[in-house]
C-alpha cells in the first residue's frame, strides 16, 4: 500500500541512535543550499535503526544516517540514507519532505538488536546495551532535504526517555563512508513520541 497520512505524522518509537565524526571529505552529496557543521575537517553523522509502534499512523521498522547541517542560519539534519519496510512510509517521506526512502527488510529483537538487508545484503546491523532505565529527554530538530528541485525544511519534535548504551554497528555497502571510527555517544530511547512536519512553507 502506498497510500500515506497527511501530515504532521504523531508517530510511537524506540530506537538506537549514535553519534560519529566523520572526515567531511567523506561525506555523501547534500542538497544545494546547506552545508554540514564540521570542526577541523570533521563532521557530525548521525545513524539510528527506528522502530515505529502502534499508536501512531503508521508502524514499521527504519535504518537512517544524517549528517548536521547549517541552512541558511538554522542548523538540523540532513538524511542521506534512509531504509524502511512500509511502503505507505517510503511514499509519504518522498512525496512529503524529500527524504529519499527505500526498501528494506528488518529483524529487530529484545532491547536493541536489529538488521537491515538491501537485496539480501546486511547494510547495516547493531546491538545496544546499556543501563535498564532513562530520563526524559525532550528534543526539537528541522531536516533539510530537496524536493521538487526546492531545499525545503521540516520540524521535528520528540519526547521520550533516553539512557546512554554501548552500540556496536556494522556497517557497509551504502554505508560504508560512516566506518573508521567507534561512535561518539550511542543512547537507547523508549517511550517515544514523535511529530513529524508540516513542512515549513
Amino acid at each position: 500500500m502506498d497510500g500515506y497520512p497527511p501530515e504532521p505524522w504523531n508517530l510511537r518509537a524506540r530506537a538506537c541512535v549514535s553519534l560519529w565524526s566523520v572526515d567531511r571529505d567523506r561525506l555523501p552529496a547534500l542538497p544545494v543550499g546547506v552545508r554540514p557543521l564540521a570542526l577541523r575537517g570533521r563532521a557530525v553523522v548521525a545513524t539510528a535503526f527506528v522502530d515505529y509502534l502502534p499508536g501512531g499512523v503508521l508502524t514499521y521498522r527504519e535504518l537512517l544516517a544524517a549528517v548536521a547541517v547549517r541552512g541558511g542560519t538554522r542548523p538540523g539534519v540532513s538524511i542521506t540514507h534512509i531504509w524502511v519496510d512500509s511502503a505507505a512510509s517510503r511514499a509519504g517521506g518522498r512525496q512529503l519532505w524529500g527524504i529519499p526512502k527505500e526498501m528494506a527488510e528488518f529483524e529487530v529483537a529484545g532491547d536493541f538488536t536489529a538488521s537491515a538487508r538491501v537485496d539480501g545484503e546486511v547494510v547495516a546491523s547493531v546491538r545496544c546495551a546499556g543501563l535498564p532505565s532513562g530520563v526524559p529527554a525532550p528534543a526539537w530538530a528541522s531536516t533539510w532535504q530537496e524536493l521538487g528541485g526546492e531545499l525545503v525544511r521540516t520540524p521535528l519534535r520528540v519526547s521520550g526517555r533516553v539512557r546512554p548504551v554501548r552500540a556496536a554497528w556494522r556497517l557497509s555497502g551504502p554505508l560504508a563512508w560512516v566506518t573508521g571510527a567507534r561512535p561518539l555517544v550511542s543512547v537507547a530511547v523508549t517511550d517515544a513520541r514523535l511529530r513529524f512536519g508540516p513542512r515549513a512553507r
